[in-house]
């Protein structure tokens, strides 16, 4: 395996524009293979190390709904609660039916906000007011959409309301990421931090996959839900814009993370082992099965094509029969996961014991893995 992996893995930089990259394979707790190649930026000036950090965009979903259901786990409430129970100021749920596992599985109809109120990406407070007042796109609970920016503001007014006001990130960073060693943050990071960042660098080509184009024309049409939700909250307009400091230190939980492969990786296998990191229990198990669990699976009416999700996760879609129509997270329909915009990509196979990540500064067009992360995944279960 790993002789395969490492092949394919020079291949992304030689023949597929590569620029600085890691993979992290973890097979029954362990570390199986850590590869790192190329560069941090894009002047070829800093050599990509094992400890490199790189923004993975949405790939921090991952890690920002593990938070919000071991914040909702300790504070004594339950995934198929009303959302109104703890957020009655949410027009979507006091309206509607809506449970928490609705709201994190990309259901509770607010993938975006109208034109004329779209607070700044960078105001928490004034994104959910702006929240509380939309009106949703599609009845909560009856259909799904990717909420690729307001799906962090979302769990972190929850995460704050049952906590009793911590913010998701610090959840994150101090009761999560620092008890189990991971090198994956959200906001408040220090100078060691920045000394270890690479620069995330857009897109050369833009031409996009055949199946992505439906989604891509519907980027391109004034206030659809596609490019409503890319849209809103306002800024970061720029994909280059994910390398200020500014976006950085605000620990957006829907994109703003930065990590290493391995820590994706490890944070992985702790969910594909049933919660369990070095014989010990560390994430409770009605998060691990919330993890999980297939909430939602059918058309997406933000990508316009099938995906599915569990309580803020994506799974590969499956047709009538149970049999994937994708394979962007192996062989394996119990395998969960979430990529991150331009390519990097990770998830858990608790069937095999395996959890994968890829993380990358060369971003390609896309919102689902490329083929430099999916020629890595064959190759894991060859």
């Amino acid at each position: 395996m790993r002789e395969l992996i490492e092949e394919r893995f020079l291949r992304n930089f030689e023949k597929k524009g590569e620029l600085g990259a890691a993979v992290s394979v973890w097979k029954d707790g362990e570390e199986v293979v850590s590869l790192n190649r190329g560069w941090c930026d894009k002047e070829k000036t800093i050599p990509w190390e094992k400890n490199t950090l790189v923004p993975v965009w949405s790939a921090t979903k991952g890690p920002a709904a593990v938070a919000t259901l071991l914040a909702l786990h300790e504070n004594g409430f339950a995934i198929h609660s009303r959302v109104a129970e703890l957020w009655p100021e949410l027009r979507a749920a006091s309206s509607s039916k809506l449970k928490l596992a609705g709201l994190l599985s990309h259901q509770s109809g607010l993938p975006a906000l109208d034109p004329d109120k779209r607070a700044t990406i960078l105001s928490h407070r004034g994104v959910i007011r702006e929240l509380e007042t939309q009106t949703p796109f599609w009845e909560p609970g009856k259909g799904h959409g990717y909420h690729p920016r307001t799906f962090g503001f979302l769990l972190d007014e929850i995460v704050r309301r049952a906590t009793g006001g911590t913010t998701l990130a610090q959840f994150w960073n101090t009761r999560l990421a620092k008890p189990l060693r991971l090198d994956f943050h959200l906001g408040d990071l220090n100078q060691s931090h920045l000394d270890r960042l690479a620069t995330m660098i857009p897109p050369t080509v833009s031409r996009p996959s055949e199946e992505e184009l439906p989604f891509f024309r519907a980027l391109a049409q004034k206030d659809s839900i596609a490019q409503s939700a890319f849209s809103s909250p306002a800024g970061m307009r720029a994909l280059s814009d994910i390398n200020k400091l500014e976006y950085l230190q605000a620990g957006i939980p829907s994109l703003g993370g930065i990590g290493t492969a391995s820590a994706l990786g490890e944070f992985y296998s702790i969910l594909a082992h049933d919660g369990v990191q070095n014989g010990v229990t560390v994430i409770p198990k009605p998060v691990v099965e919330a993890a999980r669990s297939l909430q939602c699976d059918g058309e997406d009416k933000t990508f316009m094509i099938p995906t599915a999700f569990t309580c803020g996760f994506m799974k590969d879609p499956t047709d009538v029969s149970g049999e994937k129509l994708r394979h962007r997270f192996g062989p394996s329909t119990r395998a969960f996961g979430q990529p991150g915009a331009g390519g990097s990509h990770a998830f858990a196979d608790p069937e095999n014991g395996f959890s994968f990540a890829y993380v990358m500064n060369q971003m390609e067009v896309g919102v689902l893995p490329n083929q430099k992360s999916l020629d890595l995944v064959e190759a894991v279960y060859a």
